[in-house]
């Protein structure tokens, strides 16, 4: 996370896709805490779950030994989400494009796609195992 953010929440989760509609929760009270409108909040939506979706399955393997963390913070013009699984990353510079004719019809690859659509501004760290997603208020 950029300096100036203060982190206002956490959550720990195992690494299991049934622990999704805790992350929504904690999504839900972030956003109306913060005042988030409407509009804005199923880009946050979309964007945090997808990220923390990537993270369950491609990150940890869906390994419930191991977790997926998620940090909130807040400043006075924007607001974000921290994903950290316990992978050993990816290489987030060299994707494929998922709207290329070749990739049209996969059912996946676009995570990171609309993430970064979705939000403001979407930061891996250099192994791929964190990301973070910025929105502004």
């Amino acid at each position: 996370m950029k300096e100036g953010y203060t982190l206002i929440d956490s959550l720990t989760i195992p690494s299991e896709l049934k622990n999704l509609p805790v992350v929504e929760a904690l999504i839900d009270k972030t956003c109306q805490s913060i005042g988030v409108n409407e509009d804005l909040y199923g880009n946050v939506l979309i964007a945090v779950t997808e990220a923390v979706n990537n993270a369950i399955i491609h990150g940890n393997d869906e390994n419930k030994d191991i977790t997926v963390d998620v940090n909130v913070y807040d400043e006075d013009q924007s607001f974000g989400f921290t994903i950290i699984d316990q992978g050993k990353g990816f290489d987030h510079m060299n994707l494929p494009d998922p709207t290329a004719p070749e990739n049209i019809e996969k059912e996946n690859g676009r995570g990171i796609f609309l993430m970064r659509n979705l939000a403001d501004e979407v930061e891996f760290n250099e192994s791929g195992n964190q990301v973070s997603v910025y929105f502004t208020k």
